[in-house]
């Protein structure tokens, strides 16, 4: 891949690496980035961008000379591909030419040599368009094939100190191979890198938190705090058969989170006493059930930084967030559990452009979307020390489709940004 790609530089073409989800093509765009020291700008693309927006980024990037990864590049409109097309052949054209200054779109900007531009895509997905000729022509395409998920697992559990990492990643990667093949096929099960890569953050902290305890219990409690939250009842024995063969009779210690319990069953009592029109709910009983799945949500917020909580209409997904935030709130002891901060809100209630922000059609002035100002928000609460220290949750309450959750790719993939249409 890096072979591909450097070389479509030396011929002063983009890179188009092109696979399904989590084969690593823009972490590899990034990782290239980084060994050759290069500032690498991820960039999400959504079907809001407009040649205006795009001729701003080429113009920024050619003047600092930097990388640019587009994700879901076939998102875009086709009609706004083909002026791309012609904004990247400018440049190409400027590059072959070795200038330090060229006519782009009407300016005269300075051009720095090591400008590079790549785009990632998702083939078959709802809501994509095909690449017009003119634009295939200028990027060399990389087929990107899915990872050596053992060998991957082997480092970063070294690089966690585990002596025994070798053993443990294979073992690690076969029960999620298994489990992929005996347990129900769901729409929300995921076995693939990004599974791996959570339960192997999962471990590192347990590592952390537990110098003393025995590497496969760690290992084997990380495998089940990532999964057995998201398995449905059917599936459970079946994925804690798959384990018990794997780790022969091994035992995982209970954790104790009777702090957090005892936080929560004080907060089911507020959540009663208050009245259903502030709250939206009354009469939360603190059932074992509740308890249950409210621990395990806490268990997925600390390794992973966005989630989702799939079930079906009032089946107690809200309250699972709001007894929680209640719960942790309610602990004294803040070394351990954060007061949290949560900022709801009703996706489908309001258009994309309300969610994210939209160009005045005629003033080409930037209006702020609720979802974005949330998010700016919570940045802003890092400068108060009050606010510094607590946890801030966005929660999108409302049906998840393709339409808005796309735009949020690089907030939730290992990028942490929200890419919105302003650049």
């Amino acid at each position: 891949c890096f072979m591909t790609l450097t070389g479509a530089l030396n011929l002063l073409l983009g890179g188009a690496p092109a696979g399904p989800a989590g084969t690593g093509k823009t972490e590899s765009v990034k990782d290239l980035g980084k060994a050759l020291a290069m500032p690498v700008v991820v960039f999400n693309c959504s079907d809001g961008l407009d040649y205006k927006m795009m001729e701003k980024f080429f113009a920024g990037l050619a003047q600092a000379g930097a990388w640019a990864c587009f994700d879901e590049f076939n998102r875009i409109n086709v009609e706004v591909l083909s002026v791309v097309a012609q904004q990247i052949i400018t440049i190409q054209i400027a590059l072959r030419q070795q200038v330090t200054e060229f006519e782009f779109e009407g300016l005269t900007i300075k051009l720095v040599d090591t400008f590079g531009v790549f785009i990632t895509m998702n083939p078959g997905y709802a809501g994509r368009t095909e690449l017009p000729d003119n634009l295939k022509a200028l990027f060399r395409p990389c087929a990107m094939m899915v990872p050596d998920y053992a060998m991957i697992s082997e480092i970063c559990l070294y690089s966690y100190g585990f002596s025994e990492a070798r053993d443990l990643a294979r073992k690690l990667v076969k029960s999620l191979q298994i489990s992929s093949e005996q347990l129900s096929s769901q729409v929300h099960y995921d076995f693939g890198m990004r599974a791996v890569k959570s339960i192997l953050t999962a471990a590192g902290l347990l590592k952390l938190k537990y110098l003393e305890e025995r590497e496969d219990v760690l290992v084997l409690r990380a495998i089940n705090d990532v999964n057995l939250p998201k398995f449905v009842d059917a599936d459970l024995p079946l994925f804690e058969g798959i384990t018990s063969d794997l780790f022969l009779g091994l035992k995982i210690p209970t954790p104790d989170y009777t702090v957090l319990i005892e936080g929560m069953e004080r907060a089911c009592g507020e959540l009663t006493k208050k009245s259903p029109e502030t709250h939206g709910f009354a009469n939360v009983r603190p059932t074992s059930n509740l308890l249950k799945k409210c621990v395990q949500l806490y268990e997925t917020i600390t390794v992973r930084h966005s989630l989702m909580v799939v079930g079906l209409t009032m089946s107690m997904k809200t309250t699972v967030f709001k007894v929680l935030q209640h719960g942790m709130c309610n602990v004294e002891d803040k070394s351990k559990f954060e007061d949290v901060v949560m900022f709801s809100l009703n996706p489908k209630s309001i258009t994309i452009d309300q969610i994210y922000g939209n160009f005045d059609p005629v003033s080409r002035e930037w209006i702020e979307g609720i979802g974005a100002s949330l998010v700016r928000k919570c940045a802003q609460m890092e400068t108060n020390p009050e606010l510094k220290v607590k946890r801030k949750w966005i929660m999108f309450d409302g049906p998840v489709d393709a339409i808005w959750i796309e735009n949020m790719n690089t907030v939730m993939d290992d990028n942490k940004k929200l890419c919105l249409n302003s650049g």
